[in-house]
């Protein structure tokens, strides 16, 4: 099992009820009870769910008094968004050197009347 911090965060995002409940966290704290509203699933389901996004680090568990309320840590997400994004600049350089492919293309099939003069033929 992998166990460098990115790989653990993408393993906890890999699902997609623990998708949901960071959406919710996002919103703000909530207990593990108002977690549990929107999944039909038994509530030591949704305490396994919160185990592996505590332990991926994106939930943490406080406490006060009775109430032991779960709030999003987002530090995980910036290191798998930092990661994606490097490949975001990848895939966007690839489209601009094929949009300026494209356009060399389109230029040499213009008549060479319509390139000299910016108009095509009719």
């Amino acid at each position: 099992m992998a166990t460098d911090p990115l790989s653990v965060t993408f393993a906890a995002l890999a699902d997609p009820t623990r998708r949901a409940i960071l959406k919710r966290l996002a919103r703000g704290e909530a207990s593990v009870t108002d977690l549990s509203e929107p999944f039909d699933m038994t509530m030591p389901a949704i305490t396994k769910h919160l185990k592996v996004l505590q332990g991926a680090g994106l939930v943490e568990r406080g406490r006060r008094a009775q109430w032991r309320p779960c709030r999003l840590r987002a530090r995980p997400l910036k290191r798998a968004t930092d990661w994606i994004a490097q490949y975001r600049r990848f895939w966007e350089e690839s489209l601009d050197r094929l949009d300026a492919f494209l356009q060399d293309v389109q230029e040499k099939e213009k008549p060479k009347g319509a390139r000299r003069h910016g108009q095509t033929k009719v």
